[in-house]
């Protein structure tokens, strides 16, 4: 254990790709350690992705690609400036509403920031708005994807806890919106008290948001697609994550008609390369877990645990605290790998509910795509509106203290994360 996790640390401090850090951490740990064949490696490499449901990961990320490229992210922002234009601190309230619709189609946080951010930031500057503070709240808001479904990250937990991945993708979508409410009022009451830029927004009229939801409804329909259709036990999640790339392929070249058949190799191109990126950490990580779990590591873990508090609330806090510091290092499907079936009968064991936990987990992480030094929605949303990442860095805290302040209530109000599986399902 030592040398797995050991080599590890060294090997990610030093700076070594997090797939490559995995892979040779657990091969030293198995050469050193056990006297399994090294031909071990093959097959838990093998055995790692060799599941039908992870063939969701590739059709979710094209869709959400051709929603960049093919219309829907410009219309989605045009309907959430119909809907809450009219509020102070409009186009922080614009963002925001935007990266939830978005999160509902893409699964990629920082697909989804790229979108908002190359729409929203130049109306932002050009309205004098404080662009540091609009590129981490555009961040928070990108962030948002792995919470709400269909969240890549989601169906990688439940994957991994053995959980319906309907069920944790129903568990996301009340706690994405009490973040999106709580992201609201956070701006709402800066953009009081920030002055008279903050003052000029557009009337509120039905007529203009009937006319964007008109414009925007083809568009709404992958969302409802995909989540209609798992729930309702008509296709499993790959045939959602299939349904919905065939649906966005309609609505963006037969409806929209701003996708042209010759941006679709470069755009499946690019897919195929986030694919990989993330099935092959997956392919590492189940190594490396493999080798923590012969080696005891979580059985020591919960004998450490359990030694320091027998009470569930404690509990709770320690992870949250472990997930939030991970999450800063750490991509967050590689922490799911890691930590979660380590944690996962931990929780179980305190008469914690499976599906709150991987809420509680995807929260944490998405949490880490806002903070630095990963902060990966951190660094797209500063790297489009031409700013430092230290600068956007230092106002983090606004929408970092709402979405802690959800965290807190989805953590200790099981019923925030659990009603709607329990009425659907």
């Amino acid at each position: 254990m030592i040398w797995a996790g050991g080599g590890f640390l060294v090997l990610l401090i030093s700076g070594t790709p997090i797939v490559l850090a995995l892979g040779i951490a657990a091969l030293l740990a198995i050469e050193l350690t056990t006297t399994a064949p090294i031909s071990i490696v093959a097959q838990r490499v093998y055995g790692g992705i060799s599941s039908f449901t992870l063939m969701a990961i590739p059709f979710f990320v094209a869709s959400g690609l051709l929603m960049e490229a093919g219309g829907i992210a410009r219309r989605f922002v045009n309907l959430a400036s119909a809907l809450v234009g009219w509020i102070t601190g409009s186009l922080y309230m614009v963002s925001i509403v935007t990266g939830t619709g978005l999160a509902a189609i893409s699964g990629s946080g920082s697909a989804d920031t790229a979108a908002i951010s190359a729409v929203m930031t130049p109306e932002m500057r050009r309205r004098r708005y404080d662009i540091d503070l609009a590129s981490a709240v555009i961040a928070a808001s990108g962030s948002l994807a792995s919470i709400i479904p269909p969240s890549i990250v989601m169906i990688v937990i439940a994957i991994t806890s053995n959980q319906s991945i309907g069920a944790m993708f129903l568990g996301g979508i009340v706690p994405g919106l009490l973040v999106m409410i709580g992201l609201m009022v956070g701006c709402w009451l800066y953009a009081k008290r920030g002055g008279d830029a903050y003052r000029d927004q557009e009337a509120f009229t039905l007529a203009r948001l009937r006319k964007g939801f008109i414009d925007a409804a083809p568009g709404l329909l992958v969302p409802i697609v995909i989540i209609g259709g798992i729930v309702g036990g008509i296709f499993t999640a790959t045939e959602a994550a299939c349904v919905a790339l065939f649906t966005t392929l309609i609505v963006t070249m037969f409806i929209y008609r701003e996708l042209k058949p010759r941006d679709l190799p470069r755009i499946f191109l690019k897919a195929i390369s986030l694919s990989a990126t993330v099935l092959i950490i997956i392919a590492t990580a189940s190594v490396f877990t493999w080798i923590i779990a012969t080696q005891g590591f979580p059985a020591m873990l919960k004998d450490w645990l359990t030694g320091v508090t027998d009470n569930p609330i404690v509990f709770l806090l320690i992870v949250n605290l472990l997930l939030l510091v991970v999450g800063m290092f750490i991509e967050s499907i590689s922490a799911v790998l890691i930590l979660l079936p380590i944690l996962l009968p931990m929780a179980q064991s305190y008469g914690i509910n499976p599906v709150q936990f991987g809420v509680i987990t995807a929260f944490n992480l998405s949490i880490g795509l806002i903070t630095p030094p990963y902060g990966i929605c951190l660094y797209v949303a500063s790297t489009v509106a031409g700013r430092r990442i230290e600068q956007v860095s230092r106002k983090v805290w606004l929408p970092l203290g709402c979405m802690l302040v959800a965290l807190l209530l989805v953590t200790f109000v099981p019923a925030i994360s659990l009603w709607l599986p329990s009425v659907l399902l």
